[in-house]
């Protein structure tokens, strides 16, 4: 897998970021700011509490110590299959904070939803029951504020029908679904492979726009995600959403954080194109788009809901903002619809973001986790580096 340049935000040089790096002395944290590039690790030791700063990006120059950095060989190095570990690469830029996810906040993946449950975690029932889903509900939710008196006089009647799920109650329901996508430490980075369970015959990658939040609910930053899921697995029972969601490497988050400023800001997140690509050993090409705006919940409305006076994260917590893409395109047998393989590429790119690249295999295949907040404490203060 070949990784360049272009992985990184197309505005680089306007725009202030935050990632971590891993060094053969130990994990980092860096700021890019201006085309220049800034150590913050002397200042802060780790991402969770750089993020408590009131504004992190003017802490890149006042606190940074210039660091001389190519980010070229940085980015090419961190693909999994040319890396040398004696040069730096790009991990998941967080560390101490916790990961959540939000489901089913775009239309077209809580109605996969629906399919997924209505068919069991069975694929080849799922283009039958899509056309059948589609015939009763339409798109037309698409205009529904979740929690509205319209939406619950859909409810209603969907209800009456048979038809209510307990996907379309986070859909168009008060309450959002918000649920742990993996621990602190265990996302993975730009070019690190990702993991599929081998029990699972139908998974997909979930590109997300990402916000960054401090203790105090604040959104730093943003970043992009690729929330890997298992779409039998969850299909047979919401009960195994734990096992759809969280495997071995079936997180990723990269490749930097862009962190909010004059010059970027929620609004740019709102206003965001993502774009999906996969690419498999087996000719097999994908490309989509989704607009991070055709959210039916703003993403301000789903971090109140993840952190304030009735849930705190005291290192900060990240959220995925849930997918506005369900492929579904034929993979195989007609109707099967799509799966991953072995060796797929998948590509999930914004211009102002960058692009977040990562390699598909089996989780027991992916490097096992074995760097987590017990590790990092301890290179930490071999170095003689802050620690929370």
């Amino acid at each position: 897998m070949r990784l360049d340049r272009t992985c990184l935000p197309e505005d680089l040089d306007a725009g202030a970021f935050a990632g971590r790096i891993m060094t053969p002395g130990g994990p980092c944290i860096i700021g890019l700011i201006g085309g220049a590039v800034f150590d913050m690790t002397p200042a802060f030791g780790i991402m969770s509490r750089w993020m408590e700063e009131d504004r992190p990006a003017a802490a890149i120059r006042a606190r940074g110590a210039p660091l001389a950095l190519d980010l070229d060989a940085l980015v090419g190095n961190s693909a999994h299959d040319a890396r040398d570990a004696a040069a730096p690469w790009l991990l998941a830029p967080v560390d101490l904070q916790a990961v959540k996810a939000a489901g089913v906040t775009y239309v077209r993946s809580m109605l996969e939803r629906v399919i997924e449950e209505r068919c069991r975690g069975d694929a080849s029932l799922a283009a039958a029951v899509r056309i059948e889903v589609r015939e009763i509900i339409g798109d037309d939710l698409a205009t529904l504020v979740p929690g509205s008196a319209e939406a619950m006089r859909v409810k209603a009647a969907l209800v009456a029908k048979g038809w209510w799920s307990q996907y379309l109650e986070v859909g168009i329901g008060a309450d959002a679904e918000i649920f742990s996508k993996c621990p602190p430490m265990a996302a993975v980075g730009l070019g690190a492979k990702v993991g599929v369970h081998p029990n699972s015959a139908w998974s997909n990658p979930e590109p997300e726009a990402v916000m960054v939040v401090n203790s105090r609910g604040r959104i730093q930053g943003a970043t992009l995600g690729n929330d890997v899921n298992l779409r039998d697995v969850e299909g047979r029972s919401a009960l195994l959403l734990g096992r759809a969601k969280d495997n071995n490497a079936s997180a990723a988050l990269g490749p930097l954080i862009r962190l909010f400023d004059d010059g970027f800001g929620l609004e740019d997140v709102r206003r965001a194109e993502i774009a999906l690509t996969i690419a498999g050993r087996d000719g097999f090409a994908l490309e989509e788009r989704g607009a991070v705006g055709a959210i039916s919940r703003d993403p301000a409305e789903l971090v109140a809901q993840m952190i304030g006076a009735h849930h705190q994260y005291p290192d900060g917590a990240v959220l995925y903002l849930g997918t506005p893409f369900s492929p579904s395109k034929d993979r195989g047998a007609p109707g099967m619809g799509f799966t991953h393989k072995e060796g797929d590429v998948v590509r999930i790119a914004s211009p102002r973001l960058g692009a977040l690249v990562n390699e598909v295999d089996r989780t027991d295949e992916c490097p096992p986790w074995s760097f987590g907040a017990g590790a990092l404490f301890a290179s930490l203060a071999r170095r003689g580096l802050p620690r929370p």
